[in-house]
């Protein structure tokens, strides 16, 4: 027997969801997908379903994705050596190519489950009409981390040509002016990809639920923060350790002409529609 208060509590949920739908209806919004929130496959299940939701009411995904797990598990596999320096992962010439066929093996398959939910999706990665272009990474320890690239430019046309009728997925692989791949981190990707295309919305899935006031404790979580008040919490240490370069994409997001930009938990099924069309949302969004 149909629970007619189910069906009107349904209803209910849909009536909520219209304002924040019709904000973002013909906005592109770029979600960041990678590191943990990619183990399990029910939790890519949800996230793929959000990312075709969106594309189905009127909005333009972009999903760009890593792919961590995957690699370290291809060159375990393979026996090369799995190099990590300041937080970096080392990239030989023969880890490059491990790389690349790891994002290429994750790239296909999103894109086939996409395609499978009735969206039309597109893989690319960073060599396609040179949308990532890259240049050899030189911080100040002056340390050489072999194929890891510096994003030098984005050139959006791509993708711009793509978006009105397709769903791009884009593996984080970039390429320097001789043609030569590179590895490059997801979060600063997303973040230059949205600034290129002045997207609305850059949603990063991690497996934390945002920024909390205290980091051990999960009811100070803070739904929305300015960044004088990011600047605040990196200056007072409340933000630090793996949370502080996410933060810091977040920020250059914002400054790089991103309307806002959310840290979500992507293990919280249907993560990504919560953030987007409950008044509430799920995590911590930056404003400026």
């Amino acid at each position: 027997m149909i629970n007619q208060q189910d069906l009107i509590k349904s209803a209910e949920i849909i009536t909520e969801a219209i304002p924040y739908i019709s904000r973002y209806s013909g906005q592109t919004v770029v979600i960041k997908y990678g590191g943990n929130a990619m183990n399990d496959p029910a939790t890519l299940k949800t996230i793929l379903q959000d990312v075709a939701t969106l594309k189905v009411v009127g909005v333009n995904p972009v999903l760009v994705h890593g792919g961590g797990p995957e690699i370290t598990k291809m060159l375990a596999a393979a026996k090369i050596p799995n190099e990590f320096k300041n937080g970096l992962r080392v990239t030989s010439k023969e880890a490059m190519a491990v790389v690349c066929d790891a994002l290429d093996h994750i790239n296909k398959d999103i894109v086939g489950k996409l395609n499978a939910l009735g969206v039309k999706a597109v893989g690319l990665n960073g060599k396609d009409a040179k949308l990532i272009e890259v240049v050899k990474m030189k911080d100040k320890t002056k340390t050489d981390y072999g194929f890891v690239g510096d994003i030098n430019l984005i050139n959006p046309q791509i993708l711009e040509t793509l978006i009105p009728n397709y769903v791009p997925v884009i593996a984080t692989i970039g390429v320097d002016k001789n043609g030569e791949s590179y590895n490059i981190n997801a979060d600063i990707a997303a973040s230059a990809i949205g600034g290129a295309l002045k997207a609305a919305k850059l949603v990063y899935l991690t497996d934390v639920d945002g920024v909390r006031m205290d980091e051990k404790k999960p009811e100070t979580l803070i739904s929305e923060i300015c960044l004088k008040e990011v600047d605040k919490m990196i200056e007072d240490k409340k933000i630090s350790g793996g949370m502080l370069p996410k933060v810091l994409s977040c920020v250059n997001a914002i400054k790089g002409g991103i309307g806002n930009v959310s840290i979500i938990n992507g293990t919280i099924s249907h993560s990504i529609l919560l953030e987007l069309f409950t008044a509430k949302g799920i995590g911590t969004m930056f404003t400026r």
